[in-house]
């Protein structure tokens, strides 16, 4: 065991020496931010529910608010952290629900898709977050004419 550990850290000093460990990495931290400036990009223009403004617009998304992690070849793990203007927001699940159709619909790489509520920024955040990541629950609510309609307009991509 002692040789393999030896022999381990050895091959890590050799590729740390040559660079190739830490070119890697470094391309691969520039991908992840890469991508997660993508998926910002797709959600910063979602329209809020009550008001005329975007997600962006009242804070309720950022830049910070998006992680990407590779799962596989070209394939990745999004995880979206938002905060509801107010902590009793009751539209904070209409908006995972627009934040889940719209990177569905938009994103052209194969991806997984984790939507939660940001730590402490509403009141019931737990039982939002169960059911924004319930693939079931949302897409039961997107056979409600009523719901599909709102959601549509707040995805619908701005004119410019």
């Amino acid at each position: 065991m002692e040789i393999v550990t030896g022999l381990t850290a050895t091959v890590s000093k050799l590729l740390q020496f040559s660079g190739l460990s830490v070119k890697k990495n470094v391309s691969g931290t520039k991908n992840m931010e890469e991508k997660a400036l993508e998926v910002y990009d797709v959600i910063r223009t979602i329209r809020d529910p009550e008001k005329p403004n975007t997600l962006e617009e009242l804070e309720v998304v950022s830049e910070k608010c998006v992680e990407v992690q590779e799962l596989g070849d070209d394939e990745y793990l999004i995880i979206i952290k938002f905060s509801p203007t107010v902590p009793h927001c009751s539209l904070a699940t209409l908006i995972g629900l627009c934040l889940q159709v719209k990177l569905q619909r938009c994103l052209p790489f194969k991806h997984k898709l984790e939507i939660y509520i940001s730590e402490g920024t509403h009141s019931t955040e737990e039982d939002i977050n169960k059911q924004i990541n319930d693939k079931e629950r949302v897409a039961a609510a997107m056979e409600n004419p009523n719901l599909q309609e709102i959601v549509e307009q707040c995805v619908i991509e701005p004119d410019d």
